[in-house]
């Protein structure tokens, strides 16, 4: 899936207050978006209508990417998957699974054993089938401000300091990087603590 960057290069021009030239932007945007993205392991930016195939075998089923978006045009669709040649099983919020942000919790049965609410019999009420497919949107519209700040500061690592150097000195010039822009686009801790709220845990949810 190709994401768009999180900033534009009107963004970065505004924030170091010149014009660079364009491949120039886009390069160190690319490269700080895919920092944030491998960092957060959110795609961030809005996507519409994804199909995956999620692990189950809990009562709460989390999102992989956030936040879920749900509306007249972007339907949530929870399907869980036979084994063992069983059909597979279309769900319907409000009777076999409750929704909390982004969270999807199975629900428990109400009266007898049925297909409803934690079918089928050999498997424990209440939990998720083994495989769940998700078709689902998720991300933001407008990329939040907090994370275009971090954006465009590691981008502005790139177009200053391209080669990673600690220090330069040109005749009687001599210059001293801040320690955070050696090396390249990489985050600082004031920049994790800004993206921390954003970073899906590694276990929260696995792909099948």
């Amino acid at each position: 899936m190709s994401l768009p960057p999180l900033a534009t290069v009107a963004d970065l021009n505004t924030h170091l207050q010149t014009t660079l030239p364009t491949a120039q932007a886009e390069l160190a945007i690319k490269r700080a978006s895919a920092r944030v993205r491998t960092y957060t392991r959110q795609t961030i930016t809005f996507v519409a209508n994804e199909t995956i195939d999620v692990d189950g075998w809990d009562r709460v089923l989390r999102v992989p990417q956030r936040p879920l978006v749900v509306d007249e045009t972007h339907p949530l669709t929870v399907v869980e998957l036979g084994d063992f040649g069983s059909p597979n099983l279309t769900l319907t919020e409000g009777t076999d699974f409750t929704r909390l942000g982004n969270e999807l919790t199975r629900g428990y049965p109400t009266w007898g054993s049925t297909r409803l609410m934690g079918w089928p019999w050999n498997r424990v009420r209440g939990v998720w089938a083994p495989r769940v497919r998700l078709t689902y949107s998720h991300g933001y519209m407008a990329v939040p401000d907090d994370i275009l700040d971090v954006v465009l500061e590691l981008a502005t690592v790139n177009v200053t300091n391209l080669e990673g150097l600690r220090s330069e000195s040109i005749d009687d010039y001599s210059r001293t990087y801040a320690t955070e822009t050696v090396g390249g686009t990489r985050l600082t801790a004031d920049h994790k603590d800004v993206l921390r709220s954003y970073r899906a845990g590694a276990f929260s949810v696995r792909l099948s």
